[in-house]
């Protein structure tokens, strides 16, 4: 039997890019534009006409935008929200993750152009994100407190001692040097909710690697360190990682260690698919800081990271990674959890207390 095709509804107030984006859209036969608007406030009203699977919007519009849609649509109509826009190229490259801090899952770039070419090169991309979103599931959010993450309780590891959760790891044969992280699909948002709690005295450097489309990389690192206590870079080929410093891997370049323990910018191939990939970062860092290493591996599409935990865990360090209940996608912990060298499986909302922790840092 034939799936009807995913449902989506287009917001953007510009007629050429909803002309252009519906003809993308609509040439695949998974994916259908079943109705389009040229404002947040015309969306609103179509949605419990049309029900879509999955929003489509720009940032900038007149009368509702991005923002005011994405938080109306999370405390009426939690549907999966992607953010099609080329906002990251004005002054202010942080608007962007606003959205993804509301409640929409994940950013895709508008071509800076225009040009129907650049929009077809981006068509097979932009229809696989769609895919992916319409498998999602949200969940209503209430934005009366300070936009905060509303997450459920979960189930997790006992919130007492760090000898009560696992004796071992106070007796790791050497003290931890770095944490490391990975994330995909829903990564922006939930880096903020492990960054933004830990000190500025976290006594050890942070290297992660997140997908994220060409040109948002620069306005996630602004977001996060608007939230956070934390110096957060872009790792520069040359400079050795810090304490108090959270560094990600540069766009289109895999993030590793040369011997000295200096960043470097690799244009190596893909590795999992990807280019940052999570994988080339985890086994570089392992090499380099052996049983020092805590790996963290959050949400995300796909298998990247899974192979790199398992250098980790060779290394004899340890790894972390999110549970389920609380991932956007549970596909990159998944496979980690499945070769077996995750040592805890921890809801998004304990692996920052955990971390510290693990260093004993006193909030």
């Amino acid at each position: 039997m034939t799936k009807p095709p995913i449902k989506v509804l287009l917001v953007d107030d510009s007629p050429v890019a909803l002309k252009i984006l519906q003809r993308l859209i609509d040439s695949s036969s998974d994916v259908q534009v079943i109705a389009t608007a040229s404002n947040g406030q015309e969306a609103l009203e179509l949605i419990p006409k049309v029900n879509p699977n999955v929003i489509c919007t720009d940032f900038h519009m007149k009368g509702m935008d991005g923002l005011a849609l994405t938080q109306k649509v999370m405390t009426k109509y939690p549907i999966p929200i992607l953010i099609i826009s080329n906002s990251v190229q004005e002054d202010d490259p942080g608007n962007i993750f606003k959205l993804l801090q509301a409640g929409a899952i994940d950013v895709f770039p508008k071509p800076i152009t225009g040009q129907d070419s650049d929009y077809e090169r981006i068509k097979n991309l932009l229809i696989t994100k769609i895919k992916v979103l319409s498998g999602v599931s949200v969940f209503t959010k209430s934005f009366s407190q300070a936009s905060q993450p509303q997450l459920k309780t979960l189930k997790s590891v006992p919130n007492s001692s760090l000898n009560s959760i696992n004796p071992t790891v106070d007796n790791h044969r050497s003290p931890i040097k770095v944490v490391t992280i990975g994330a995909s699909t829903g990564g922006p948002k939930a880096l903020h909710q492990i960054i933004a709690p830990l000190p500025k005295n976290f006594p050890v450097p942070i290297i992660c690697t997140q997908h994220i489309s060409p040109g948002f990389l620069e306005g996630l690192v602004s977001w996060l360190e608007s939230e956070s206590q934390l110096k957060i870079k872009i790792a520069q080929a040359g400079e050795y990682p810090v304490p108090g410093t959270v560094y990600f891997a540069p766009d289109n370049y895999h993030l590793g260690l040369n011997s000295q323990g200096q960043f470097g910018h690799l244009n190596s191939a893909p590795v999992d698919g990807h280019r940052p990939s999570v994988t080339a970062m985890f086994e570089s860092v392992a090499k380099f800081y052996r049983q020092g290493t805590v790996g963290v591996l959050l949400t995300g599409m796909g298998r990247d990271g899974a192979r790199g935990m398992n250098a980790i865990a060779q290394a004899g360090g340890i790894n972390i990674a999110q549970d389920e209940k609380s991932c956007t996608v549970f596909g990159m912990p998944k496979e980690a959890i499945a070769l077996g060298v995750v040592n805890y499986v921890l809801p998004l909302q304990e692996i920052a207390p955990f971390l510290n922790k693990l260093q004993r840092v006193k909030v």
